[in-house]
């Protein structure tokens, strides 16, 4: 049986630090159909651009287009369009790939009959914050319990970390949203259930993350995720998983609880009493991290971890119900500043 061609589309910006080690991951895939690479460049203006020209030098295979917008989902949307693939593999310059994650792409895909695909979150880091966030990162603590954080998970999916699709299911389902700077992967993941597709997640499709390497960095990432999650909810009407509130909800707690406290000793009671709880949920899901992984030089620097999570994303969520919600703003250009 003849395999189907592959396009693989990696959108990226400004990632001349993991862009070789990336894109060599993309051209090491054992695949023994057809495959092309799609690279779309947002402008990039930190040698980005000429590593990549570089790299195509006698690979064909490999292809540079522009993102003008400089955008992940203009960028993604970009190469889907200029892709001849009948299927689509999407990468990241974040990761890297097992030799046969292409190939096991596809077989799970045809396999299954799910709409897209994919394999879980694993990381790796070099570096104290790097390797502390890694630990975090897989931590029901740190993220609610999100499947696809899961290293072990097999089964069914609400999303999936990046995605293999049919071009046409990503052509009927209208491609990424291009207003979202952040989170153009859950939102066309839930399009697709909404719309009765299927998301499968398995671990034998495999790819290694590379976690943010300063908890300034880590706090920005999840101030966006936040501050996104909520246009893609006032888009739905209904959040894809309670999870996604959850942060922003205690968040706003204390910040009401804080300002009443300065009329109310109940309300000053209150908010200390929230504070001192989270300081020790905190506290209790650094212990079992460290614990059950037996990483305890990591134990001075994991509160600080867990708290760039949950305050990172609770505060932009909160700045996206400001902006969204209640000043009614289309496209939070605000926020847009905050890239990685």
């Amino acid at each position: 049986m003849q395999l189907p061609m592959v396009s693989v589309v990696v959108p990226c910006r400004n990632e001349k630090d993991h862009i070789e080690a990336a894109v060599r991951s993309f051209l090491a895939q054992e695949y023994e159909g057809r495959l092309e690479v799609i690279v779309a460049d947002g402008e990039s203006d930190d040698g980005t651009r000429a590593l990549i020209e570089d790299l195509a030098t006698g690979e064909p295979c490999l292809h540079l287009i522009d993102n003008p917008r400089r955008i992940v989902s203009t960028g993604l949307n970009a190469a889907i369009l200029a892709a001849r693939g009948e299927i689509i593999v999407r990468m990241d310059t974040h990761s890297v790939y097992a030799e046969d994650y292409v190939a096991r792409c596809v077989d799970t895909l045809l396999a299954t009959g799910a709409e897209n695909v994919g394999g879980p979150a694993c990381t790796r880091a070099h570096g104290y914050v790097q390797e502390a966030n890694a630990l975090a990162y897989h931590s029901p603590f740190a993220v609610g319990g999100a499947r696809f954080h899961d290293p072990a998970y097999q089964g069914w999916v609400d999303t999936v970390t990046y995605g293999c699709w049919f071009k046409e299911t990503l052509l009927q389902l209208g491609l990424f949203d291009e207003e979202l700077v952040r989170n153009q992967d859950d939102e066309l993941n839930l399009r697709l259930i909404r719309s009765g597709g299927r998301i499968w997640q398995t671990p034998a499709i495999r790819s290694w993350y590379f976690p943010r390497a300063k908890l300034s960095k880590l706090f920005q990432q999840y101030v966006q995720y936040g501050y996104w999650k909520v246009r893609v909810i006032q888009k739905h009407r209904i959040p894809a998983s309670l999870r996604h509130l959850v942060p922003g909800g205690f968040v706003a707690a204390l910040l009401l609880l804080g300002v009443l406290a300065v009329f109310s000793r109940l309300a000053a009671v209150t908010w200390i009493g929230l504070l001192g709880s989270y300081a020790m949920a905190n506290l209790a899901g650094t212990l079992s991290c460290c614990l059950r992984r037996g990483k305890w030089k990591y134990f001075p620097v994991m509160p600080f971890v867990f708290a760039a999570y949950h305050f990172g994303y609770g505060l932009g969520f909160l700045r996206g119900v400001v902006d969204f919600l209640i000043l009614k703003r289309a496209a939070g250009r605000g926020c847009r500043t905050l890239t990685r």
